[in-house]
């Protein structure tokens, strides 16, 4: 007869592997990055801003699962680096929009070969990857719930 796992041994803990994988995720990254002067979260923000800009830090931490508090110390680092400009919102004062400078837009091209450089350190296939990708959506969607 097979024993049960052990509930608390860190090898059975889904939450270890996530932390793990992120953990070497980002260690992949930040040479990559390290080329282009961004620390990890300023590449998933400049990569949110690249994709939609002039948006309400408050949208942006929505889209990025961080908070202001998380949100806004980076968000001046990318500022003092000239990449981005905070600007209150005329039409509601209470509101600091996101707009890229010339600068930050001209980044997207000196970061254009980072995903392919770590898609292919994964070792995964596409189809791996993209199936990975929506159960870990999936899991974030039930966790948020």
């Amino acid at each position: 007869m097979k024993k049960p796992a052990d509930p608390l041994l860190l090898e059975n803990q889904l939450c270890f592997a996530l932390y793990s994988a992120s953990l070497q995720m980002t260690k992949l990254y930040k040479p990559l990055l390290a080329k282009i002067g961004l620390t990890y979260p300023q590449y998933l923000a400049m990569m949110a801003l690249w994709e939609e800009d002039g948006v309400t830090v408050g949208a942006l931490g929505e889209r990025l699962f961080l908070d202001s508090g998380t949100l806004t110390p980076l968000l001046k680092r990318l500022e003092a680096a000239g990449l981005i400009r905070r600007a209150r919102n005329e039409a509601d004062e209470r509101q600091v929009l996101i707009g890229l400078t010339p600068e930050g837009r001209a980044l997207k091209r000196k970061a254009a070969d980072i995903p392919g450089k770590a898609i292919c350190a994964t070792g995964l296939s596409l189809d791996e990857l993209a199936d990975t990708k929506r159960k870990l959506e999936k899991l974030r969607a039930h966790l948020a719930a």
